[in-house]
């Protein structure tokens, strides 16, 4: 299990959610992926494309220009 990060700063719905589902089939179950965003769209999408992908987004946070999600990479039976 390791760590990666994804940059989609500046990035419009929806290259956001598209980057992390990219980025996520390189990585393996168990691992964790921190994506940090400006979007604010992301705050919906992103949690509820994990749910429904079987990931889980194990923490959010806000900060007055970003929003940063970590993500625990679920199987992709």
């Amino acid at each position: 299990m390791s760590e990666h990060q994804l940059d989609a700063r500046r990035l419009l719905c929806p290259m956001p959610v598209i980057r992390t589902q990219n980025k996520i089939k390189e990585l393996s179950a168990g691992d964790t992926l921190v994506v940090t965003c400006t979007d604010p769209g992301t705050l919906s999408d992103i949690p509820t494309w994990c749910r429904i992908n079987g990931h889980t987004v194990t923490d959010t946070r806000e900060t007055d220009l970003e929003i940063i999600f970590t993500i625990t990479v679920g199987d992709e039976d």
